[in-house]
């Protein structure tokens, strides 16, 4: 499996923050820091998230888009799953520094602690989740909003990332600040869409799910 998709994947799995004049019907934040205490309160009251998605891949090579579909759980601190399920079966187990995929019969077992990447990637994942994105110095974060979410825009000043992204767009609702939808530029020209729905906060989920 190339490393690329495994990157993507890793950042898939949470939220955090920023927009530009090109994301129609949202404006910019008026007061970053009223914004950065909600957001932060907020996300130190989830402990648990059980979600479906869908996901829209779009190639810059091909007009039609690639739509899987899937299910996706985590729990704190660090603790993700995500299961696709059509039109393949693909799993990622990411446990504290401890990365697991199976993509088909072929499984990989990573330490994310052994290269700077994925440290960078996991930390966006925690980041996210804890309300923390703010202080992550690889990113530029912007904060817009409509009437019923706000788009949060991180904009890669790492070196390395900006090999990989453009700018990834995030929207949370307004009313929990739960992450909506996750859209990656990638730099290749090619973008990635996810949705999640039917979203169940601070349910009970056993740590076998974070295992393998």
């Amino acid at each position: 499996m190339r490393m690329n998709k495994l990157f993507l994947t890793v950042v898939f799995a949470c939220a955090c923050c920023a927009v530009q004049a090109q994301h129609a019907g949202y404006n910019a934040v008026k007061d970053i820091d009223v914004f950065k205490s909600r957001f932060a309160a907020a996300s130190q009251k989830i402990n648990s998230i059980k979600a479906d998605f869908t996901q829209e891949k779009n190639l810059s090579m091909l007009s039609d888009k690639i739509i899987s579909k899937g299910k996706f759980w985590f729990k704190k601190e660090s603790k993700v799953r995500m299961e696709y399920t059509q039109p393949f079966q693909y799993l990622m187990i990411l446990n504290n520094n401890n990365i697991y995929i199976k993509d088909g019969q072929k499984e990989n077992k990573i330490s994310a602690g052994s290269n700077k990447l994925f440290q960078q990637v996991n930390r966006v994942v925690v980041d996210c989740v804890r309300g923390t994105a703010f202080s992550n110095a690889d990113f530029k974060v912007n904060v817009f909003e409509s009437k019923a979410a706000y788009l949060i825009e991180l904009t890669p000043v790492a070196k390395n990332l900006q090999q990989l992204f453009k700018h990834i767009d995030i929207i949370t609702d307004k009313t929990d600040y739960s992450v909506n939808t996750i859209v990656m530029n990638e730099t290749s020209g090619d973008n990635t869409t996810m949705h999640f729905i039917n979203k169940e906060i601070n349910t009970s989920l056993p740590d076998a799910l974070f295992t393998h």
